[in-house]
């Protein structure tokens, strides 16, 4: 009788290199009736499910009676209808405990420079505005770079202009009047903040030129959480010299892209988006 050959694992072999790993098809098919579940965005019925998991519903009626067991799915004794079970909040909640919101968002950052070849930053809203917290240099020279750390002003800088856009004015209002020196908020002032929201929420983006470094252009986006964290966000900056105007809505594109996959990183819903 030939001899049995060692498997993969008993040569010493790391398996886990195999360019297709072997997995468990049913927990896979599985996923996508919970898909189906989040993006419903409410209780379901087994029609409605199995249209969105693409399953017949004889199919996906055995997967939501496993899920069903496991606590994953909950079936309503009233209207027959499926939601979101105990585990799968007991899940989230302890994911959102665990997440590190910067140290996910910045494995995002290398990818943004290497596909624009221009500097990212990442902030983040401190006691006194906005705080860089992460720096990622491009391939262009700039003029002069913002340490880590430094709080930028709002008016003034396309990370500000992100953060008036998207955080209540009882946030921002009291940081404004610090950094101008204005008790309360001058007329003009106030017409330029409900200005610069105006155009950072109908284009997505908020976009300075030579704001606070002369012969620097920045665009700015926000990356949303699942919760009521506040945003983050994330900006390109490269040398006004070098961007052309056929140039700047395809990196403007590029950052708010980004900016949504990062919000998907931290569990931000796409019908949120």
């Amino acid at each position: 009788m030939a001899a049995q050959r060692p498997s993969p694992a008993e040569n010493g072999q790391n398996t886990e290199s195999a360019p297709a790993r072997q997995g468990i098809q049913s927990v896979e098919l599985a996923m996508t009736v919970l898909q189906a579940l989040e993006e419903g965005r409410g209780p379901m019925s087994l029609t409605q499910i199995s249209a969105a998991s693409g399953m017949q519903p004889s199919k996906a009626h055995r997967y939501l009676v496993s899920l069903t067991r496991v606590g994953l799915v909950a079936q309503s004794p009233s209207s027959g209808r499926y939601d979101m079970g105990p585990a799968m909040r007991r899940l989230g909640v302890e994911s959102l405990r665990r997440m590190d919101e910067v140290a996910l968002v910045s494995e995002h950052l290398p990818g943004l420079r290497d596909r624009t070849s221009h500097a990212v930053n990442l902030a983040v809203w401190g006691d006194h505005g906005p705080v860089v917290v992460r720096w990622e240099y491009g391939a262009h020279a700039l003029p002069i770079t913002v340490r880590v750390g430094a709080t930028m002003p709002l008016l003034s800088s396309a990370i500000g202009g992100a953060f008036l856009a998207h955080l209540p004015a009882q946030l921002t209002e009291p940081v404004l009047r610090a950094q101008l020196e204005e008790t309360p908020l001058s007329p003009a002032t106030r017409e330029r903040v409900d200005a610069i929201r105006a155009e950072v929420l109908a284009g997505g983006v908020a976009t300075t030129y030579g704001g606070v470094i002369p012969g620097v252009t920045s665009v700015a986006a926000p990356v949303f959480t699942a919760g009521e964290s506040l945003p983050l966000v994330v900006t390109l900056v490269m040398p006004t010299r070098g961007v052309s105007e056929e140039d700047l809505p395809v990196l403007s594109a590029e950052v708010l892209r980004s900016a949504r996959a990062m919000s998907e990183e931290l569990g931000r819903s796409r019908h949120d988006a």
